[in-house]
């Protein structure tokens, strides 16, 4: 990590050169406004091909020890990047085959060569396709967010911080009857952490309801701002996203068939807002203000 390589992923992260018809960028589909998420149900690739699920939000991506919605043993930013630049099943920004042709657009560009200079100096040619990979990702670990009202009351010791409503969610949402904790724990309220199954990613994976196999435990750090939710966008509010849990409780067995950390009853009305009075507790204005205006 040094400055200069996390100046150049910047603006890679938003160079629409990085894609096959040079009006998108990895900001496309991670927009800043909406904590690094899209706003879509699915993610839409650059040439229009909608892609099988919703984008994530690349909230606090840096504490992560898995990446994407379904494959545990995607174990770094750097790998995971790979998909989106070069996939072509679907097709995401569609730069397979074209790595020198951008390569040599971006040498092309003074500013641009200069930057790629800063960040890796002495390294041989200092732009390449690794390199590019490599200042993306190391600009996405600066992504960090903390400095939510619920961090104020919970690190900071501010009790004002929280409305009562949010305190009774907060509440809740620990509590074993809710078991939202279950699935979203951790500082990144997704599931990082290691255990019985080892080191393979596989503890923040989970079966909600929504999907055939075990799907990634997403963050919900400033949630509110990241509608649709679930992996397929199939929710268009938190409010929905508590009702569909409700409902699976209610199914014969309960939840616990689905997955055992999911809720064992139904949430009332008063449970489903003071919930959703933590969850957007969870946003940090300032997080989102800091990249308002990276583009």
């Amino acid at each position: 990590m040094s400055d200069a390589k996390v100046e150049l992923g910047r603006r890679l992260f938003f160079d629409p050169r990085l894609s096959v018809t040079g009006r998108y960028a990895c900001a496309s589909c991670h927009d800043p406004k909406r904590a690094f998420s899209d706003g879509l149900p699915r993610a839409i690739g650059a040439t229009g091909e909608p892609l099988p699920h919703n984008a994530l939000a690349l909230v606090n991506v840096a504490y992560n020890i898995s990446f994407g919605w379904s494959k545990p043993r995607v174990r770094s930013l750097e790998t995971q990047m790979l998909e989106p630049l070069l996939n072509d099943h679907p097709l995401e920004l569609g730069l397979k085959g074209r790595e020198r042709a951008v390569r040599d657009a971006l040498a092309a560009d003074p500013a641009c060569a200069q930057a790629f200079a800063a960040a890796f100096p002495g390294t041989g040619p200092a732009i390449s396709f690794d390199h590019l990979v490599k200042a993306i990702a190391a600009f996405e670990r600066t992504l960090i967010s903390g400095g939510s009202p619920f961090d104020a009351y919970v690190f900071g010791g501010q009790h004002g911080a929280l409305p009562a409503e949010a305190k009774e969610g907060m509440a809740l949402f620990y509590s074993d009857r809710v078991g939202c904790a279950g699935c979203h724990s951790g500082f990144n309220f997704s599931g990082n952490w290691r255990d019985e199954q080892g080191e393979t990613g596989r503890a923040s994976f989970a079966r909600n309801g929504t999907s055939a196999e075990a799907i990634k435990v997403p963050t919900l750090r400033n949630v509110a701002l990241t509608a649709p939710y679930m992996h397929d966008g199939r929710f268009a509010t938190l409010d929905a996203v508590l009702a569909h849990y409700s409902e699976l409780a209610l199914r014969p067995g309960g939840a616990q068939r689905i997955d055992r950390r999911l809720p064992r009853a139904p949430l009332t009305a008063a449970e489903r807002a003071a919930l959703i009075a933590f969850l957007e507790s969870l946003t940090d204005r300032a997080f989102i203000a800091r990249f308002a205006d990276s583009r």
